[in-house]
């Protein structure tokens, strides 16, 4: 059985820089041997919850700018998973959760940095989907447990994103760790382990600096995902946790 995880992707460098979360991340897909993955990424948004079914390769999608030319030489080339895919069309529809199924759409960098660390041999079928940032928290955690239980079959669930996420005031020479941003990470640390559903439902009134952490949930939400995929008589349990630029959060969690 394995594990549903949320994974910070931060900065499309870290698939080639050696930052502190993607040594770790190296280091802990060593540990993982899933059947298949299944991935939300926070960079595929869509108002209908959409379903990658394809069995072949993925193309490597570079959604970003302004970044070093080897970034942009890093191929990725996964395949795909229709049989998986149907699997999880199969809980959404049991779940009464609507889906549309997408058969072109490559890998963008919220999956493949991730997934290029963790399993850097590219040889484990995987299953991309999108998120919703707009749906409410609530709704994004009953996508999650619509697959709740795919960890017995050994499939890896995956929520792609970030909590603290905030480029608008990163501090690009800072080696030191924003308060605020240790104190949003804690409280959502804090209200998972708990359990407490109605403040993680209502985290953008509750929480402190919620609103300076997420001015966007487009990177936010996939963690919610993942939590609700995960076992509920399973602590979340803090895999890793560093900083960046004063704020940028590589919370990890395994549900």
């Amino acid at each position: 059985m394995i594990s549903p995880l949320f994974i910070a992707h931060g900065s499309p460098m870290m698939a080639i820089d050696d930052n502190e979360c993607a040594l770790f991340l190296q280091e802990y897909g060593r540990t993982l041997k899933p059947k298949a993955i299944v991935l939300f990424s926070a960079h595929w948004e869509t108002e209908v919850t959409a379903i990658s079914s394809s069995d072949e390769v993925y193309e490597t999608i570079y959604d970003f700018g302004g970044f070093p030319k080897e970034l942009f030489e890093v191929v990725y080339p996964a395949r795909g998973s229709s049989e998986v895919a149907s699997v999880v069309a199969e809980r959404f529809e049991a779940a009464g959760i609507d889906y549309v199924k997408n058969t072109n759409r490559g890998l963008d960098h919220g999956s493949w940095v991730v997934l290029s660390r963790l399993f850097p041999d590219a040889d484990i079928p995987v299953v991309q989907l999108s998120v919703n940032p707009y749906a409410p928290a609530e709704q994004q955690y009953r996508i999650g447990e619509a697959l709740r239980g795919l960890c017995e079959q050994d499939i890896l669930v995956i929520g792609s994103g970030a909590t603290v996420h905030n480029l608008r005031i990163l501090n690009w020479g800072s080696t030191a760790v924003e308060p605020w941003a240790v104190a949003f990470d804690d409280w959502i640390v804090d209200r998972m382990q708990k359990r407490q559903l109605d403040d993680l439902f209502h985290y953008e009134e509750r929480a402190p600096e919620a609103r300076r952490a997420v001015p966007r949930a487009e990177h936010f939400v996939p963690i919610l995902i993942a939590f609700g995929s995960g076992d509920p008589d399973h602590e979340p349990e803090v895999i890793h946790r560093s900083y960046e630029f004063g704020s940028l959060s590589y919370l990890c969690m395994k549900f």
